[in-house]
């Protein structure tokens, strides 16, 4: 699949935003640590998504209910769905001078219903003529994402006889559609119910 960058400026996948507040000092004391641990911007990358990964509960797998959305609010609460943790990572990302954006795939139960549209990201390291996605959602039985830049190793691959789809777009920022339900949700239950099923 091409990935498409929905701003031309490679510049947009580095900035800060409401969501992506990587100028946050616990985003930046994050980053600093995990640079710290690590030698060059791939291995920064593999850290990040890793601490991502394992170190923030996906809150639908752990039970909690609350809703974050911006990424140091999902630092700091070690909490959050999918969107959040992407969020997240991509601030760790960007901290640290490498592009990342944010894209989605529509995704279905085993009957074919469409659920939320999921939420990951897609970086660029530095050398490389191509944007890599990955997915921080988290593992649990019957998932298993994992950082790689040889093939996608995602938490789902869509099935096209349920109508998933990739979107081959690259965000700068979070989807208007996904950041409103963020924010206005009270609780992850009723964030469910408001989560566009498509963009």
């Amino acid at each position: 699949m091409e990935l498409i960058q929905q701003v031309p400026e490679i510049s947009a996948y580095l900035a800060a935003d409401e969501a992506i507040d990587h100028g946050h000092p616990l985003v930046r004391e994050t980053a600093a640590y995990l640079r710290s641990a690590t030698g060059d911007a791939y291995a920064y990358a593999a850290a990040a998504f890793d601490f991502v990964r394992d170190g923030i509960a996906h809150s639908a797998d752990s039970g909690d209910t609350r809703v974050t959305w911006r990424a140091s609010d999902v630092l700091a609460a070690r909490n959050g769905i999918c969107h959040a943790k992407s969020h997240a990572l991509a601030a760790l990302l960007r901290a640290e001078g490498i592009p990342a954006a944010l894209c989605y795939q529509r995704l279905a139960d085993d009957d074919g219903n469409p659920g939320p549209v999921h939420g990951l990201i897609a970086l660029r390291l530095p050398g490389r003529d191509r944007w890599d996605r990955q997915d921080p959602r988290g593992n649990r039985p019957g998932v298993d994402a994992r950082f790689s830049l040889d093939e996608e190793r995602l938490a789902w691959s869509v099935r096209p006889k349920f109508n998933e789809v990739d979107y081959p777009h690259l965000y700068a920022a979070p989807h208007p559609l996904v950041l409103r339900s963020l924010r206005a949700a009270a609780d992850r239950t009723r964030l469910r119910r408001t989560l566009p099923v498509a963009l």
